[in-house]
């Protein structure tokens, strides 16, 4: 088999590598951003605006693409993970970081892709390589360790660990739930309308939204919306690009990049130096979602694709396809 036989391939798993970079750098961006907006709007306020900024961009977009409707097969996954990941996780979330300190949020909120992982087998029948799950044990560590090192002096009630639960079970709920309408729908077509029901679930914050506009400082209000149109219109879409093109599990590993890049942006915009254990962790992170995304190595006399041998992003997934496929799928902080 030539190399030109997989070039549509390796394209396809070039574009969902840079699709998934997107994401994570954004979704880490918006850490940033929440820093003013938080102060300034309530958890629930915030979401509903956040929401309501992304779904006007995304409304816009699919206009100018015309793509109309989803087909009627990818509205149950449009609609849980609208509510679960778009609605709940992002008021759960907002919340919860007002009740502990960031570094105890960080660490329970990591366990979201451990939890993505394990709901995707179960229900997705997806395979759970040893690679993968040595990375994501590797990961998480590295997680943990960031989140002590940041974790200060400690504060933490029970109310604000539950909703640090609730979000990391809310977000990998609605990425799984997510995966099986992108069989049916387009990306936009699917961040668009999940969007949408994530504001009509948040609009019973709209008076406190309403009110807390007319007082907030224009910079946290600015914040907010960059919230809405970069890492929740944008990088949403991205995501799901990519998560057509691969397994929820190993997307999952993927965000254990985040915290990294959390850390460094703090860094170099908020001037806020690291402590060398939070580096370390950080490192040990970056370290584990390399090992995830790695591929044992095949025997000599085996065929191995240009796509394999790059170490990219898997070839659309047996579950995208709707075919049985192999027993161990190719490879594919917290979410905000």
């Amino acid at each position: 088999m030539t190399m030109t036989n997989f070039s549509p391939e390796r394209r396809s798993a070039r574009l969902a590598l840079a699709a998934v970079a997107v994401s994570v750098v954004l979704w880490a961006s918006a850490f940033v951003s929440i820093r003013s907006a938080g102060a300034a709007y309530s958890p629930g306020a915030l979401a509903l605006g956040r929401l309501l900024a992304g779904t006007l961009v995304l409304g816009l977009l699919l206009l100018i693409r015309r793509e109309g409707l989803p087909p009627r097969g990818a509205w149950p996954g449009i609609v849980a993970s609208g509510v679960l990941w778009f609605a709940c996780y992002m008021v759960a979330l907002n919340w919860g970081e007002q009740q502990v300190d960031a570094g105890t949020a960080a660490m329970i909120v990591n366990i979201g892709p451990i939890l993505m992982a394990l709901l995707a087998a179960r229900f997705l029948g997806e395979a759970l390589p040893p690679r993968l799950i040595a990375g994501m044990a590797v990961s998480f560590a590295g997680a943990i360790t960031v989140g002590l090192s940041m974790s200060g002096d400690g504060h933490a009630s029970v109310l604000g660990v539950v909703l640090c639960l609730v979000a990391a079970a809310t977000y990998a709920a609605g990425v799984v739930l997510q995966k099986p309408a992108l069989r049916h729908g387009s990306p936009l077509q699917v961040t668009f309308f999940a969007c949408l029901v994530g504001t009509l679930a948040c609009l019973p914050f709209s008076g406190q939204l309403v009110s807390e506009a007319s007082h907030a400082p224009a910079s946290a209000t600015l914040n907010m919306v960059y919230l809405g149109v970069f890492p929740t219109a944008l990088a949403f879409t991205t995501w799901a690009y990519a998560l057509a093109r691969t397994s929820a599990s190993r997307m999952g590993a993927t965000t254990y990049v985040v915290p990294t890049l959390v850390v460094l942006m703090s860094w170099a915009v908020l001037h806020e130096v690291p402590a060398g254990l939070t580096l370390v962790g950080g490192a040990v992170c970056l370290a584990g979602v390399a090992v995830s995304r790695s591929r044992p190595r095949r025997a000599s006399g085996a065929a191995v694709g240009p796509v394999a041998a790059a170490g990219g992003p898997s070839l659309p997934s047996p579950e995208s396809s709707g075919r049985p496929g192999p027993v161990e799928p190719g490879p594919g902080e917290r979410v905000n």
